[in-house]
């Protein structure tokens, strides 16, 4: 994780002082990429503990076209309770638009593992959470906005383009849900998980996230842990059937969420 612990060094050390949407404030800088190698183990962030099963469940509530948080597989994970309504929508986010691309039963999903089998080689494997549509019924437009895969010598890769990218809290998050969903699509494809390409337009750290991050890049990275996720297909893939192993960490530290 040499590379995140670099992207935190530049935005504190060169970053440039912004408002945004919160009112918080952010030290930013704009245009940042990082590549993560799943065949070195599985890219989760040691100097300070990530909630994973949060991770699982938030991805794999994505990946049903859930945009409730009243969903059974959100019970254990409040990261989007501030931005839902009373009846705990969210409009439609993310899975929305990966199952369901804006109510036109396109599912991009679906789509991408089908090309990737049969036509591996193709520049299209792209599914996007970004309709400008249906921005303006989303409580919160998407920040993970495209991703596209990459096969190359029997293996899968995946970039992410985030538009907006909150280092200490959220992006540690990101990581790994998308290291995670890498995973499941080259399992499902027969092929070996490889590369994860993060790519950033808007990298932050909240004024009031400073002091933590600080904090986190004095500790010694510890070695990466191990993802094992069960033999079934994609769709069947559960909670229970994703586990992970040898995961070293120091202590937590606590950012608060800028709504």
């Amino acid at each position: 994780m040499k590379q995140f612990h670099d992207l935190l060094r530049d935005v504190l050390d060169h970053g440039e002082t912004k408002t945004d949407r919160t009112g918080t404030g952010t030290r930013a800088i704009f245009g940042a990429q990082c590549r993560y190698d799943l065949r070195d183990g599985f890219p989760l962030v040691t100097t300070k503990k990530v909630l994973f099963p949060a991770v699982v469940r938030e991805l794999l509530w994505f990946l049903r076209g859930s945009t409730n948080i009243h969903d059974e597989l959100t019970q254990h994970t409040p990261i989007w309770d501030a931005w839902a309504d009373e009846e705990g929508n969210l409009g439609p986010i993310y899975g929305y638009q990966w199952r369901n691309w804006g109510g036109t039963g396109i599912d991009q999903i679906q789509q991408a593992i089908d090309t990737i089998k049969t036509n591996p080689d193709s520049r299209r494997i792209i599914v996007s959470a970004w309709n400008v549509a249906d921005i303006p019924e989303m409580k919160l437009p998407p920040c993970h906005a495209f991703f596209q895969f990459f096969v190359v010598n029997g293996r899968l890769d995946l970039q992410l383009y985030q538009r907006s990218a909150d280092l200490a809290l959220g992006v540690p998050f990101n990581i790994a849900s998308y290291a995670l969903l890498l995973t499941m699509v080259a399992q499902e494809c027969d092929l070996t998980p490889g590369v994860f390409v993060h790519t950033i337009g808007d990298a932050h750290i909240y004024e009031n996230h400073i002091g933590g991050v600080q904090e986190q890049l004095t500790r010694e990275p510890l070695p990466l842990p191990q993802l094992r996720v069960a033999k079934k297909t994609f769709d069947e893939l559960n909670f229970e059937d994703i586990e992970l192993l040898g995961y070293e960490h120091h202590p937590f530290i606590r950012f608060e969420v800028a709504v």
